[in-house]
């Protein structure tokens, strides 16, 4: 018996069926890749360079580039697979594919795009940049990058939180750090009976101890309110650069140093409780044997 085996004439047709949806399935992804590969491996390298060397100081703009960047080559990559696979005729001169195409991107990318745009805004802010300590009103940390959606902040937990650039863009956000000089205000309870004067001089000589603390602005120490229970006193004073301090155990340093020397000096900060009572104690004999207590409170 004699004769070859062949695929039966089914497969055939299906074959030739998919054979040009697999040609052309495969001139996009050689397309696609050739581009994307020949964009990362040199274009987006030469460009990080030299966005690195003209702005040595602004970190923000050379992560947004980089983010930016590969959008543009995905786009493009996937605009040449399309040419490739030998569908850039259909693209030219099909309007409805065209319309189609971008009444699906205004509908579902609504919120991609809106994020996008106010990611550049932020980038073109020059107040706002990676390393920089921001407060907004859900929370606060430093900024580590700007991305296509979302902008990644690193909270005083360690915690990494990514918030959607839109947030950032129509909400007040607070750079406390953003400046060489930082002002730490710090409020001292004082009891009533003690002197105030005298505590005001001692919160002085506190602050003078901090080797941190600028001379020029020089600090100063006020009485900013007359409590319910206390007398309150604040202290003022500027550190330079913040960004490179920690201010929060500074602010605990100020604070242990506080207590310390008010002990040392005498000085009662404000009473534990609401109120103070006074009084006295006194016990009576009675002459069957028994005892009488009264308490008299002042």
């Amino acid at each position: 018996m004699t004769g070859s085996l062949s695929p039966p004439q089914w497969l055939i047709d299906v074959l030739s069926t998919y054979n040009q949806v697999l040609a052309e399935l495969f001139w996009f992804v050689v397309g696609f890749g050739i581009v994307y590969l020949v964009g990362q491996t040199f274009l987006t390298p030469l460009v990080t360079r030299i966005i690195r060397s003209r702005n040595r100081n602004n970190p923000t703009i050379e992560t947004a580039a980089k983010t930016y960047l590969r959008v543009v080559l995905i786009g493009f990559a996937t605009l040449t697979g399309i040419i490739a696979a030998g569908y850039g005729r259909v693209l030219s001169e099909s309007a409805v594919i065209i319309a189609a195409i971008t009444f699906a991107l205004g509908i579902a990318g609504q919120q991609v795009f809106g994020s996008l745009i106010s990611g550049m805004f932020l980038v073109a802010d020059p107040d706002f940049n990676v390393g920089d300590w921001i407060e907004w009103p859900d929370g606060s940390g430093t900024v580590e990058a700007v991305d296509f959606r979302v902008t990644r902040v690193r909270t005083p937990d360690n915690e990494t939180i990514s918030i959607p650039n839109t947030e950032l863009t129509t909400n007040a956000i607070t750079r406390p750090y953003g400046r060489t000089t930082y002002r730490v205000t710090e409020q001292v309870f004082v009891a009533y009976y003690e002197d105030t004067e005298r505590a005001l001089l001692e919160l002085q000589q506190v602050v003078s101890n901090l080797d941190t603390v600028l001379d020029d602005p020089a600090p100063n120490t006020r009485v900013t309110e007359l409590g319910e229970n206390a007398v309150e006193i604040q202290a003022e004073f500027w550190i330079n650069d913040p960004r490179n301090k920690d201010v929060l155990t500074l602010r605990s340093d100020f604070r242990r140093l506080v207590k310390r020397h008010f002990d040392e000096e005498g000085i009662t900060l404000a009473p534990p409780s609401g109120q103070m009572l006074s009084g006295e104690l006194t016990v009576t004999e009675r002459p069957d044997g028994s005892t009488d207590s009264r308490a008299t409170r002042e």
